[in-house]
């Protein structure tokens, strides 16, 4: 993935963790048709650090729009972003912004029918989510579906 500014690139792996666990919805960018499809998510992840890889977790309805576009278009594009701050230009509107953390990256969506794995993605989600650890019953499990999304190219930036 390319970076228009450099400087604001951010490249340890530790602090991109830190942005991604800190920032609590994740948007889910999907292909419909010829329009994008981004939906609002809560997550959880886990870094490898032997790859290199992320990988993120959500949870939805077992069916409807989100579920069918996954199946019909697995590729995907996950953006994140934390510390929002205005940035002020005073009386000069051109110079506004704001200061800000984000992630951004491609990957392969798929839905998970493993039990186990579905209730790993459940498990992190919530630990994302909450700091707190969960057990989840079967029955519990069966009543959601479970996004995994593998990243296979990915960015992060932050303008402090």
């Amino acid at each position: 993935m390319n970076i228009k500014r450099k400087d604001r690139e951010i490249t340890d792996k530790k602090e991109i963790q830190e942005i991604i666990k800190k920032a609590k919805i994740l948007h889910l960018g999907l292909i419909d048709d010829n329009y994008p499809y981004i939906v609002p998510l809560h997550y959880g992840f886990e870094y490898c650090d032997e790859n290199d890889s992320f990988v993120f977790f959500m949870h939805g309805a077992r069916k409807g729009h989100k579920i069918d576009l996954i199946k019909n278009a697995p590729n995907v594009f996950v953006e994140i972003e934390t510390d929002v701050v205005l940035d002020s230009g005073e009386s000069i509107p051109c110079k506004y912004g704001s200061f800000y953390s984000s992630f951004m990256g491609r990957g392969k969506a798929n839905i998970i029918e493993n039990l186990q794995e579905k209730r790993h993605g459940l498990q992190l989600l919530m630990r994302n989510q909450t700091d707190l650890d969960f057990d989840f019953t079967e029955r519990m499990i069966s009543t959601v579906a479970v996004i995994r999304v593998d990243i296979e190219q990915y960015i992060a930036k932050a303008k402090k």
